[in-house]
C-alpha cells in the first residue's frame, strides 16, 4: 500500500461510517490496521489477483458462547459503538443462517460470518472495498 492508497482508504471510511476518527495506519507493503482513536478495530488487506485491485476490511467481534445472546441486538449495538455511527444496522439474510448483512442507513456495506471454535462463538465481518469505490467516491 502506498501512501496514497493509505490516504484515500482513510479517507473512504472516514466518509463512509461518517467518523473522522477512523485512521488506517500501515503495517506491511500489503496490510493496514484500522483504528478508531486508540482502539484497533481490524486488518485492511490488499488483494490484487485477477489484475484488479481491492481491499477487505476484516473485523473480529467475539459473541461467547452463551446461547441466549441474540446476534443482530448484540451485534447492532457493538458496531454502533465502536464506529460511532447510530445507522448501522445488521440484518437477517434471507436464505443464510450463517451469516448476517450490515448497512449503513440502506447502503449495503458488509456481511458478518459466524464462526464457531472450541464452543466459542465470534463474527467476522468483511468489508469489501474496490478500488472504484475509492475512485467514486472522489478521493
Amino acid at each position: 500500500m502506498d501512501v496514497g492508497e493509505v490516504r484515500k482508504l482513510d479517507a473512504y471510511l472516514k466518509k463512509l461510517f461518517g467518523n473522522a476518527h477512523i485512521r488506517v495506519v500501515p503495517k506491511t507493503y500489503d496490510s493496514a490496521e484500522i483504528f478508531v482513536g486508540e482502539d484497533d478495530l481490524g486488518e485492511l488487506v490488499v488483494d490484487d489477483e485477477d489484475g484488479d485491485r481491492s481491499f477487505n476490511f476484516r473485523m473480529v467481534i467475539q459473541v461467547g458462547n452463551d446461547p441466549s445472546i441474540q446476534p443482530v441486538p448484540t451485534l447492532n449495538a457493538y458496531l454502533r459503538r465502536k464506529f460511532d455511527n447510530e445507522n448501522i444496522r445488521v440484518v437477517t439474510r434471507p436464505k443464510k443462517t450463517d451469516s448476517l448483512e450490515v448497512y449503513i442507513g440502506e447502503e449495503f456495506i458488509g456481511v458478518l460470518f459466524l464462526e464457531v471454535e472450541k464452543g466459542k462463538r465470534s463474527y467476522i465481518l468483511e468489508l469489501p472495498i474496490l478500488d472504484v469505490d475509492l475512485a467514486d467516491a472522489g478521493l
